[in-house]
């Protein structure tokens, strides 16, 4: 397999670079429960002296943390009575990008592995976000397909930096726009060199970049690419987050991913997905009669039946269901419809653009875990020939489908139970993030809000 496209770097071309003096600085990195890219900055010699044959290591709590990277019980794979010990970073070849937003910086993104013990071999840390996610394409690949996937990530930019922001408790922020830009021409022009230096960027990183679009919410915005193999699109969705909140800084500027930043519309992360033959034959779409075929059928069926199970997945924060509201754009009802948006699954497209569309994930989403589900639903209605529901026609909201769990807790508690994400995803993914999601409910059940001291402090 060769790199992804052109502006991909083989490893030959960035070991050149660095020998030249063009690059000095290689990030290394993986991403983490949170979607967080983690990882080292190394300086370029030491990478071809001793990183490029044999990679390099980090502490294993980097998968046993909470969002403020504090350490917290629970968690199989690390805790203080195995040590905190380490795990290795395999780099991945085909993921070496330019950074051009850095000075000479590249980057190169890993899978995990446990160091061999006792004689074993190397093995992989199952609970890592990338190896749940190529758990779920291997089993793809055993049919004979390929998922193709595209991330719509929707965000909120303010004209305060990162560092005031959290001076201020991250109140009375200026977002870059005052009134909704929803698709606005003059509007985005505001906040145009933010979004241009972005995309460009983000086009040098081997991302192919589409565009950028306004939306609701006042200073929110959108920026597009095209869509990839699932890795890929995965991959470059933790660069482009991390990058992204980079430039904004740059600029005394900060973005934010939250599922539900305030009381207006939430951020949101469309998925879109559909699979395809190993030589990009199409399995969606019966081109001859102009029609879904059965095993789309069956795949939205299974991700429908699913839903409530990987919710957790796709809805992994406690503001993730802040989100979750009537008449919000974000779905409440478990149902899919022909280009509905107030369903939680939209179908688009015809022929080789076929594809659905799960409308359940915040811009707080990890990539690999929500695309990871919605493959193990989609397989498990195909390996099973579920049927799919009746379509849904008008307004979902007021519909009598089954709802999206409301609360992180729910969420909680069915994947848990989920014999499908068991089997799917093993017992141990399962139980690393029914413990991720109970750290984070005991950290919010214990806090005071600001809601609470408003309304309480004197009148109760």
């Amino acid at each position: 397999m060769g790199t992804r496209n052109e502006r991909y770097l083989t490893m030959t071309e960035l070991v050149s670079r660095i020998e030249d003096g063009e690059i000095d600085t290689v990030v290394v990195a993986f991403t983490d429960m949170q979607g967080r890219l983690q990882g080292k900055r190394l300086h370029g010699r030491y990478f071809v002296d001793h990183v490029v044959d044999h990679g390099t290591e980090g502490c294993n709590y980097l998968l046993a943390v909470d969002v403020d990277m504090n350490t917290v019980d629970g968690y199989a794979i690390s805790s203080w009575d195995r040590g905190y010990g380490d795990m290795e970073f395999v780099l991945d070849h085909h993921t070496i990008r330019l950074l051009t937003h850095l000075p000479a910086t590249a980057m190169v993104q890993c899978d995990l592995v446990w160091p061999p013990t006792d004689g074993a071999q190397h093995s992989p840390v199952v609970q890592s976000p990338r190896a749940i996610l190529r758990g779920q394409l291997d089993r793809a690949a055993e049919h004979g397909w390929v998922a193709l996937a595209g991330t719509e990530l929707e965000f909120i930019a303010f004209d305060t930096s990162y560092e005031q922001a959290h001076l201020s408790g991250y109140r009375d922020l200026t977002p870059v726009n005052q009134y909704n830009v929803d698709y606005s021409i003059l509007g985005t022009s505001r906040a145009e060199p933010l979004l241009r230096s972005i995309r460009n960027h983000m086009y040098d990183a081997g991302l192919d970049v589409e565009g950028a679009k306004g939306e609701c919410n006042l200073g929110q915005h959108e920026i597009g690419f095209l869509y990839a193999d699932a890795l890929t699109t995965a991959d470059n969705h933790a660069v482009y987050k991390n990058a992204a909140k980079e430039i904004a800084a740059q600029q005394g500027r900060s973005i934010t991913f939250m599922a539900k930043f305030n009381e207006r519309e939430g951020s949101s992360c469309h998925i879109h997905l559909s699979l395809r033959g190993r030589d990009g034959e199409l399995v969606f779409w019966d081109d001859e009669a102009r029609r879904r075929t059965p095993l789309y059928d069956h795949f939205v069926a299974g991700v429908l039946a699913t839903a409530a199970d990987f919710t957790l997945l796709y809805a992994p924060n406690i503001n993730s269901y802040k989100r979750f509201a009537d008449a919000s754009f974000a779905p409440t009802a478990i149902a899919w419809g022909h280009d509905n948006r107030t369903c939680a699954v939209r179908l688009v497209g015809e022929g080789p653009a076929a594809r659905m569309e799960n409308r359940m994930p915040g811009a707080d989403v990890n990539p690999y875990l929500a695309l990871a589900a919605m493959l193990a639903g989609g397989l498990h209605g195909i390996e099973h020939e579920l049927p799919l529901p009746e379509e849904l026609v008008g307004n979902a909201y007021r519909s009598d489908r089954p709802r999206v769990p409301a609360t992180m807790a729910a969420a909680r508690e069915a994947f848990a139970a989920s014999t499908v994400a068991k089997e799917a995803l093993g017992a141990d993914v399962v139980d690393h993030y029914v413990n991720m999601a109970d750290v984070e409910l005991a950290a919010y059940n214990a806090a005071v809000t600001d809601w609470e001291l408003r309304r309480g402090f004197e009148r109760l």
